[in-house]
């Protein structure tokens, strides 16, 4: 068992710590949310009044915050925590963020003999409140194994995607692919529904068939089809909207910076910014089946 500091503990960060917490690590917490931290604090974790007396005596520092720049603000600069963390220290960064950033704050880690690992994860927010996350890292191969047992403790798959940068750049493959998927998904179940089909019955016969895919087997977009979905749930919850549309803006970046040609990615990022913009950047991501419907 290691001493853990956990900083972010929102959505997906909370959960996560939480689970540290019941494999029996100690763990000290620290976010800006007061709740937050008395949820986790309930639960048997030591809380800290700011991010560098929550880092004392940390084995392992894990954060999981919203964009690059809050990532760079803990790391970097005179305050940052890099000028104080012992090179004991493991460093890992469950961030999705600019895999130019994760570069940025490794080098500077590795400067000070410290070990940081780049692992955005996949799963939502119930593979994090079930344990089940997957984990995309990229960092040294000592660092990869190093963090493992850890990871293991909030993730079931845990993927080495290659060195410093490699875990965002896999992350945000992935987030493309599934903004595809979900647009997909929800634009052949309309079409479906537009002519008297039961969307449920139709989501069976593609689940079963060639167009099965995770946006439909398992986070299925139309109200009612799905029990513990936010679709059944008034699209709460989840992985909002406005969080998708950072990841495929990074997605989009990186692909003019690489000359990458991204068109069905592009389109996704689109359809998502409009349907942010339209008022729904706090739902569910799979909300933008209210899109295809006409609402």
């Amino acid at each position: 068992m290691a001493n853990i500091t956990f900083i972010g503990l929102g959505n997906m960060g909370g959960p996560m710590a939480l689970n540290l917490l019941k494999a029996g690590h100690t763990v000290t917490v620290f976010d800006l949310s007061e709740d937050a931290m008395k949820t986790l604090e309930e639960a048997g974790a030591k809380t800290a009044p700011n991010i560098h007396d929550a880092a004392k005596g940390a084995e392992c520092l894990i954060t999981m915050l919203p964009a690059g720049e809050h990532v760079e603000a803990v790391y970097l600069g005179d305050d940052g925590l890099l000028n104080s963390l012992p090179s004991s220290t493991l460093v890992i960064d469950s961030s999705t963020i600019a895999p130019e950033t994760a570069r940025v704050v490794a080098e500077r880690a590795v400067k000070q003999d410290i070990a940081f690992l780049d692992a955005p994860v996949s799963g939502g927010v119930g593979g994090a409140k079930a344990g089940t996350l997957t984990f995309i890292c990229g960092g040294e191969e000592a660092a990869f194994e190093r963090a493992k047992p850890i990871l293991q403790d909030m993730g079931k798959n845990i993927f080495h995607a290659g060195p410093h940068g490699a875990g965002q750049v896999a992350k945000l493959c992935n987030n493309m692919l599934l903004a595809i998927l979900m647009n997909g998904t929800c634009e052949a179940l309309a079409l479906g529904a537009k002519n008297g089909l039961d969307p449920a019955v139709l989501s069976e016969i593609m689940r079963q068939s060639s167009g099965g895919n995770w946006a439909l087997n398992v986070y299925n977009p139309w109200p009612g089809v799905m029990e513990g979905v936010p679709a059944s749930n008034d699209y709460q919850g989840g992985f909002l909207v406005d969080l998708m549309n950072k990841d495929l803006g990074l997605a989009f970046d990186n692909a003019v910076k690489n000359k990458a040609p991204i068109p069905m990615g592009s389109l996704a990022r689109n359809l998502y910014a409009l349907h942010g913009q339209q008022g729904n950047g706090r739902l569910d991501f799979s909300s933008i089946q209210r899109f295809y419907r006409g609402e």
